[in-house]
């Protein structure tokens, strides 16, 4: 095969996000300042809001009835305006000995979104979803395959992380008591084209309580399929958190068809981006490639993939090749390990940093996005 998929490249437009009805508004979705204001004018003083801050983000609770420090007479109401519920747990299917939990949520609109814990001996990673579908129509990905239904709110996508955060903080996780150390924007949807609710989430990641959960920026990483003028945006507020491109092929014919996108913004325009955010932030950025059978894993798409990389210089970069977690009924599949081997040989015999991503979950749904196809 030659690495083509199908014909003329489809033409992605970028158009704002549905709004299926707005998400309650959340402590979470509120500026340290918006929290105070809105306890004022509830006849409270602003204290009231770092008390709430305190509880959801560090002993991360929204129930009333564990905030002991409040007021009997308060604790309902203001848990009712500024800590409404947010997700509804439909499903939850566990993995590798009880160390993989993905779980299948509800919105307040019957939207369902997915996020995955995966807990190793080291650290803990949470990858959360950002959108309710995914309107980039990757063919390859199951969530692309759903379109794009709306945008998070901030507060849905903390709510993820503060629930996993829970969970493993009181033993709920195989393995015992422990603490989420890593937070991935790589569940359903675009994280930057929902741009400013990932970027006031992340906020409440790194922010210390009681302002948010107190995590490291380097532990937070925001993946993308390309948006380069939001690449350069996200470069340039001051937070160093990893970027990740996925990128799934090294040349424009091949990845205007698995990346439609690609038909706004170039392979060379996208990894200039990328470069330009390693030498702003001086984080290393995450190459993401999916390796898939046949259309993408050749030997020469390495090399010149490693070409391309190495021509802006060395130390910015890292490639994380990817067994695909095909879909059920797809006519994508995962590269064969021999070719998969090479493709990895031949980016590392070049000098490039290659980390073959541990995948996790096949037996369960584990590509984003295929628990809530099953439920449509």
């Amino acid at each position: 095969m030659t690495g083509r998929v199908g014909a003329a490249p489809p033409t992605l437009t970028l158009v704002p996000a549905p709004r299926r009805g707005k998400p309650p508004r959340h402590l979470a979705d509120l500026a340290p300042e918006e929290r105070a204001e809105a306890v004022v004018a509830a006849g409270e003083p602003a204290y009231r809001a770092r008390q709430l801050g305190t509880h959801y983000f560090g002993h991360l609770t929204a129930d009333p009835a564990e905030m002991t420090d409040l007021p009997l007479r308060l604790r309902d109401s203001l848990a009712a305006a500024l800590l409404p519920p947010l997700l509804t747990p439909v499903r939850t299917v566990t993995a590798d000995a009880g160390t993989t939990v993905k779980t299948l949520w509800a919105l307040h609109d019957g939207v369902r979104i997915e996020s995955v814990l995966m807990r190793y001996p080291d650290r803990a990673t949470l990858c959360v979803s950002s959108q309710a579908g995914c309107g980039m129509a990757c063919p390859f990905c199951a969530t692309g395959q759903l379109g794009l239904t709306r945008n998070l709110s901030a507060a849905e996508i903390v709510d993820q992380v503060r629930v996993a955060a829970r969970a493993l903080r009181d033993g709920e996780v195989a393995g015992g008591p422990g603490r989420l150390s890593n937070v991935v924007f790589m569940g359903m949807g675009e994280p930057l084209a929902n741009y400013r609710a990932v970027l006031d989430a992340v906020r409440r990641l790194v922010a210390p309580v009681p302002d948010g959960f107190g995590m490291s920026a380097r532990g937070v990483t925001v993946s993308t399929v390309g948006l380069v003028p939001a690449i350069d945006r996200l470069a340039a507020e001051g937070l160093p958190v990893t970027l990740a491109l996925s990128l799934h092929a090294p040349d424009d014919e091949l990845r205007r068809e698995l990346v439609p996108i690609t038909t706004r913004w170039s392979v060379d325009e996208a990894l200039d981006a990328a470069h330009r955010y390693a030498a702003t932030t001086g984080r290393r950025v995450s190459i993401e490639y999916a390796l898939i059978r046949d259309v993408n894993d050749h030997a020469w798409r390495a090399r010149l993939l490693a070409e391309k990389l190495a021509e802006r210089g060395r130390g910015w970069v890292h490639v994380n090749p990817i067994p695909l977690n095909p879909t059920p009924g797809s006519r994508w599949t995962a590269s064969d390990p021999a070719v998969a081997a090479r493709f990895v040989a031949e980016l590392r015999g070049a000098g490039i940093p290659t980390t073959v991503r541990d995948t996790r979950g096949s037996e369960i749904d584990g590509a984003c996005g295929q628990l809530a196809a099953e439920e449509r």
